[in-house]
């Protein structure tokens, strides 16, 4: 067999072992290994494979996993969250819809403070969908605005999926997260107006009554003083990390670093942790942490497999040489995130596609960080598409509750994955808001 041929059957290889269930990382260092043996022999396999695990994980940048991982467990677990949504509240009480409003501005800050989409979907499906049912509106747009604004983690900085992509695409993180900072911004303007939109011309969709129930004041308080008193903190962590980064005062390691110790200083205050509570965030870091290297390690293996058999080259010339052209290829890359994201998840989907993606992007001329924002975007989409949509699932797992069917929150987030759709179309159309804030 040639190299292309071998290439091309550990691809097809490796999609069987994942669809039967074995482990991607997995996965991919067994095909990794037998399609380098195959091509170099046995010796010269293992001899890479030494080599990818060595260069994976000495790099001093993938500090910046487990302190950004630390600083967003620190953060769930401080009840910054909650006093996110409070925050918000006060903010939009006197706006039709404001509590839905309030559930995107506030998933936006806690992505800027987290990076996890899985812990905002947690945290806000237990601290915003009681409070918007008990106000009037209905479950299932209550679940879907959670659904929708927990997507927010992923694009806003800091990003787990921004950094793989910067791994694998050898590009700058503090670049990466610069460069989701106008993006997530726009989403959330969009998720914004969209429900605004509804809310006044469709509100049986929103409204079980078909009317807002606007919340009154909390305890008699001063609004100022509660507004100040619970974005304090949230603001504080917010200018100390992204601010930090913005500035050039800290590398994204050294902003990881300031974040985690932010983060704990505050749930130290509050006294919101116990010492068994920390060992718990710590061991779930390290796990993580260990997850995410381990991965890395596997594809950036799977990457030089593939560049040795010279499929993607090859793949290159035939998309870009032949009719399809550069966005005729960006068309079928962005279809296949949305689809491979309804049946896994969006790590295993960056893995399998960048190796081969990557140099197709670069052979034509598209700028690689605008291409990982349009990349973390469609990916994104799976979040909320199904059978899979892993955010649907976690909320429907952290409310509990056996009258809310996944069907209704898949029903919800259905919107929300339009209004995606029309952003990434937009973020298509005009790469400056993706690149003008990375390159300044």
């Amino acid at each position: 067999m040639s190299p292309f041929e071998i290439g091309s059957a550990a691809i097809l290889v490796l999609l069987v072992l994942i669809y039967i269930g074995v482990p991607i990382g997995v996965g991919m260092l067994i095909v990794s290994m037998v399609a380098v043996a195959e091509m170099r022999g046995f010796t010269v396999a293992l001899r890479m494979i030494g080599a990818v695990a060595n260069d994976s994980t000495r790099e001093y940048l993938f500090a910046v996993v487990p302190l950004f991982v630390l600083m967003g467990l620190l953060v769930t677990i401080s009840g910054v969250g909650r006093d996110t949504f409070d925050f918000f509240e006060r903010l939009l009480r006197n706006v039709r819809a404001g509590l839905g409003i309030a559930t995107v501005f506030a998933n936006a800050v806690f992505a800027s403070i987290t990076g996890i989409s899985i812990a905002s979907a947690s945290v806000f499906a237990r601290v915003a969908v009681p409070e918007m049912i008990r106000h009037g509106y209905s479950p299932r747009f209550a679940t879907g605005v959670v659904a929708g604004s927990s997507v927010l983690g992923m694009l806003i900085p800091p990003s787990l999926l921004m950094i793989i992509y910067a791994v694998l695409a050898e590009e700058s993180v503090g670049r990466m997260f610069i460069a989701g900072i106008l993006p997530g911004l726009v989403l959330s303007i969009a998720y914004a107006a969209m429900i605004y939109a509804m809310a006044h011309l469709r509100p049986n969709l929103v409204f079980r009554s078909g009317r807002d129930t606007r919340p009154g004041d909390l305890d008699g308080a001063d609004p100022r003083l509660h507004v100040m008193r619970r974005g304090l903190p949230i603001v504080s962590l917010v200018v100390l990390v992204l601010g930090g980064l913005y500035t050039g005062w800290f590398n994204p390691t050294e902003a990881g670093a300031v974040g985690a110790f932010g983060a704990l200083v505050i749930a130290l205050l509050r006294r919101s942790m116990s010492g068994r509570d920390f060992w718990r965030v710590l061991v779930e870091t390290g796990q993580v942490t260990v997850s995410v290297l381990f991965l890395v390690m596997a594809a950036t293996f799977f990457s030089r497999m593939l560049a040795l058999s010279g499929v993607p080259r090859t793949i290159a010339d035939g998309l870009l040489s032949g009719g399809l052209g550069p966005y005729g290829f960006l068309i079928i890359y962005i279809a296949l995130l949305v689809a491979m994201g309804c049946l896994i998840d969006s790590i295993s989907i960056m893995l399998i596609l960048l190796p081969i993606a990557i140099p197709v992007a670069e052979a034509a001329g598209f700028d690689m960080i605008w291409f990982g924002v349009i990349t973390v975007v469609g990916v994104e989409i799976g979040l909320l598409t199904p059978p899979f949509g892993l955010s649907v699932y976690t909320i429907k797992a952290a409310l509990d509750d056996p009258d809310l069917s996944i069907k209704d929150i898949f029903l919800g987030a259905g919107p929300f994955v339009l209004a995606m759709l029309v952003v990434l179309a937009i973020l298509v159309a005009f790469p400056a808001l993706s690149t003008y804030l990375a390159y300044l």
